[in-house]
């Protein structure tokens, strides 16, 4: 069964979709009244029990999409679901969207992902937790320890199904699909709809609802774009300049974690608060850039693409793509960090004169053309001697990260006493 993207018009509001009278109460509570088109869609399916597909450009709500009729259905039977992210930042925010809905109805959660300590996660394992929220690497840890089976799974998600595919988590997947039982829900969530993904909705999924909302590399209404030609040793000065210019909360994406830490680095040179996101950085370290750029501690983050659809933050100003992405499709996932919720943002480019067939690609994908900015005239190169320069092109690595997560976390409030271990 298929629903066309066509009519898939925004609701006035969430009533009518099948939602219990708590969960509006709660949407309510926290000023959400109107569900984006994917809500729309997916939530009435979700509660009715139906597996579904759902693939939706990035920014569109779908964790509350898949998340609703989750915690309806699990508070209703007392069962478990299982939820599959790519990154420990995605699973995060899962974990902490469900969180204010799963303790109205005493829910408790664990989250599974690496590098914190394993005896924390077991402990949140050992309290029956209704909803497991994991990356795969690190939930098949715990299923080859025996510390974890997946054999009450009543509802099974996959969220980010495409960067799932992308990272080389696949063979994980279907490991983790043959433990859970046949008879399940199971959603699957997606920017892209490949044939990867395709054949594994065929073959583990029943009869499933689809549901495009949007084509494939479209882009938010709200966000204006532009390019800039430049040389490598120019990147820099055009990004003083572009900050001295926009004064807002800004995301700068660099293609490489080496990249990464010298743009941080050079950004505090200029004056600008800043901190710095990618696999060099620990847990601690990522969770603090994150949290700290939220609150306005820090006006610039800089990342690589392992946070392009790990970061769920309000009032961003700018995206800057220090470097063109090395995959076509990470542009529409950087670009999506602003203009969300309705409201308008501005992304910025940067292309070596050797990119315009990048350049290209990218306007082939999201169906219209960049507009080629003249470069301003530059401030005079800093000279930073404590920052090495390094090759930011891209480097062969294997595709599944290192796991790394803290301990999982309950929906219910916590027990004081327990947080200070």
């Amino acid at each position: 069964m298929e629903v066309s993207g066509s009519d898939a018009r925004q609701a006035p509001s969430f009533n009518g979709l099948g939602i219990a009278p708590a969960i509006l109460e709660l949407l309510n509570t926290r000023n959400l009244t109107s569900p984006t088109p994917i809500q729309h869609k997916a939530i009435p399916i979700g509660i009715a029990g139906q597996d579904v597909i759902g693939v939706a450009q990035t920014g569109t709500g779908k964790t509350l999409a898949f998340g609703i009729p989750l915690i309806q259905r699990i508070a209703a039977s007392k069962g478990r679901a299982l939820i599959l992210l790519p990154t420990r930042e995605l699973a995060l925010q899962v974990d902490e969207t469900l969180g204010q809905f799963g303790a109205r109805f005493g829910l408790r959660g664990a989250v599974l992902i690496g590098g914190a300590s394993m005896g924390m996660q077991i402990a949140d394992l050992r309290r029956s937790p209704h909803v497991i929220i994991a990356t795969p690497g690190r939930l098949l840890d715990h299923m080859q320890n025996g510390t974890i089976r997946l054999d009450d799974i009543s509802i099974l998600v996959l969220d980010e199904a495409d960067r799932m595919l992308d990272m080389g988590f696949w063979p994980q997947i279907r490991e983790i699909i043959a433990a859970v039982p046949r008879e399940r829900q199971t959603m699957l969530f997606s920017a892209t709809l490949s044939r990867e993904i395709t054949d594994l909705a065929t073959k583990h999924m029943k009869t499933p609802t689809s549901i495009e909302v949007a084509p494939p590399g479209t882009t938010a209404d709200k966000i204006s774009q532009e390019f800039f030609i430049v040389r490598k040793d120019q990147k820099m000065q055009l990004l003083e300049s572009v900050l001295s210019k926009y004064l807002g909360s800004t995301i700068v994406f660099s293609r490489t974690k080496h990249g990464a830490k010298r743009i941080a680095r050079a950004v505090r040179d200029m004056g600008h608060t800043s901190a710095e996101i990618h696999a060099n950085r620990s847990l601690a370290q990522r969770r603090e850039a994150l949290e700290g750029f939220k609150r306005g501690k820090y006006r610039v983050l800089v990342a690589t693409d392992i946070a392009a659809r790990g970061i769920d933050v309000q009032d961003i100003e700018l995206v800057v793509n220090y470097d063109v992405p090395s995959k076509t499709e990470d542009y529409v996932h950087r670009i999506g960090r602003t203009a969300r919720a309705g409201k308008d943002g501005h992304a910025i480019s940067f292309a070596m004169p050797d990119e315009k067939r990048d350049i290209r690609d990218i306007e082939r994908l999201i169906r219209k053309p960049l507009p080629i900015s003249v470069t301003p005239v530059l401030p005079p190169a800093r000279i930073m001697a404590h920052v090495p320069e390094f090759d930011d092109r891209p480097r062969h690595f294997s595709p599944r990260p290192r796991s790394f997560a803290p301990r999982g976390r309950s929906f219910s409030p916590r027990n004081p006493h327990r947080s200070a271990r």
